[in-house]
């Protein structure tokens, strides 16, 4: 029996980063950046006004106050999007707005709720100090700055600078097109009318969701039969396009357990008991004339999922590009005492507690089969192999899966 560690090792062996493309930028959203970018010009590109009101001179309004506002005339009026046709001297003010360029001659703005709002005069009613709600050309960043590096998680936030330097598309990791194929005859989708035997399709929507969270394009394949032929040729459908495949179900030692049948003929996926609880049956390796990867899991969910988030959600994270590839590890204080088989590491699912969320308890319903207890669960207890017990009260190390 192979520790959790050791399969883990095997099963990232030869992944990497798939072959960055240039992708435009929206569709780079949730991509990792796979080049560095420069600014070709600064942010903002100009001196501009970062409020509504006057541009003029600070000078101008030494002293100015209610009982004896300063007075100036108005020559100009400059929207966002215009420049001023005239120059800010002594004694002058340009009316401007929230992103104008700053007119030559003018070193501050005053904000038109400070002033009575004149279109020809304006009476200004306090001074403002030297550059006082100007944005200045590349304070925020400077021409020719790296402003990304390889590596970063494009988000929304990224999105916003790249478009402001100019990036109409970038070259990223593309997401990888993750296809799941749930295999049992008992199986039947969502919805249908069930008969005593048949369950529904869960681990496909499950494994499809929780791909989808690690970053990729998913592909979900309805449920197929225990028949080595029609498994075969919903797995030959699937290899033009996928980058990863995801069985679950099937790898027992069972008389039907049809993806360990199909898989072990190919003598290109290996098979293994792993020392873990749940989710001891695994398998993974290459099929097809690309190679392409596939992890076989356990058929019951909460082995399934516990699987995945082990084993596959790295391997995702890597093709992705991603330098973290593990969800975070924390440690809280177990607010009941667990025991654990000694022999295999142990994930409870479980919750966070208390005010400041620093304690963990597990849910209710631990089997590999509940899906309930799974749905109610923010977190796992890891126990780890060769401890037997936890006692109430003390830490434990606990893998957050509050994020995706």
């Amino acid at each position: 029996m192979l520790s959790v560690e050791e399969y883990r090792a095997q099963v990232l062996e030869g992944v990497h980063a798939l072959a960055p493309i240039d992708m435009p930028l929206l569709d780079a959203h949730g991509c990792v950046l796979a080049s560095e970018v420069s600014a070709p010009w600064p942010l903002p590109s100009f001196d501009n006004s970062s409020m509504d009101g006057y541009a003029v001179i600070a000078g101008d309004l030494v002293g100015a106050s209610n009982e004896h506002p300063a007075r100036l005339t108005v020559v100009d009026d400059v929207p966002a999007g215009f420049r001023a046709t005239e120059v800010v001297t002594r004694g002058v003010a340009i009316r401007i707005m929230t992103g104008a360029p700053m007119p030559d001659g003018a070193d501050s703005v005053v904000p038109v709720e400070k002033t009575d709002g004149g279109t020809d005069f304006v009476q200004i009613n306090e001074p403002v100090s030297f550059g006082a709600n100007v944005r200045l050309a590349g304070e925020d960043v400077l021409m020719g700055e790296v402003v990304m590096l390889p590596g970063t998680y494009l988000t929304s936030r990224q999105l916003s600078l790249l478009a402001s330097v100019g990036k109409g598309s970038v070259l990223v990791h593309p997401k990888p097109r993750v296809v799941v194929i749930s295999t049992g005859s008992e199986l039947v989708e969502p919805g249908t009318e069930l008969r005593k035997g048949l369950i529904t399709d869960s681990n496909s929507y499950l494994l499809v969701a929780a791909a989808q969270e690690a970053g990729a394009v998913e592909f979900r394949v309805p449920p197929v039969l225990d028949d080595e032929e029609i498994f075969m040729t919903a797995l030959e459908d699937q290899l033009h396009f996928a980058d990863l495949i995801i069985t679950s179900g099937g790898v027992s030692m069972g008389a039907y357990d049809t993806v360990k049948a199909v898989l072990s003929k190919l003598g290109t996926v290996t098979f293994a008991k792993v020392a873990m609880n749940p989710g001891m049956p695994q398998g993974y390796g290459h099929i097809g004339p690309n190679n392409t990867p596939i992890i076989t899991l356990p058929g019951n969910p909460v082995s399934a999922y516990v699987s995945f988030e082990t084993f596959v959600r790295p391997v995702i994270r890597t093709m992705q590009g991603h330098e973290d590839i593990d969800r975070p590890y924390v440690q809280a204080i177990c607010e009941v005492e667990l025991t654990s088989p000694p022999a295999k590491r142990q994930f409870v699912r479980a919750k966070f507690t208390g005010a400041d969320k620093a304690k963990v308890t597990p849910v209710r319903g631990q089997g590999s089969h509940s899906v309930g207890g799974l749905s109610k669960a923010d977190c796992f207890i890891v126990i780890p192999s060769g401890q037997s017990e936890v006692t109430a009260g003390t830490a434990v190390d606990v893998i957050d899966l509050r994020n995706w």
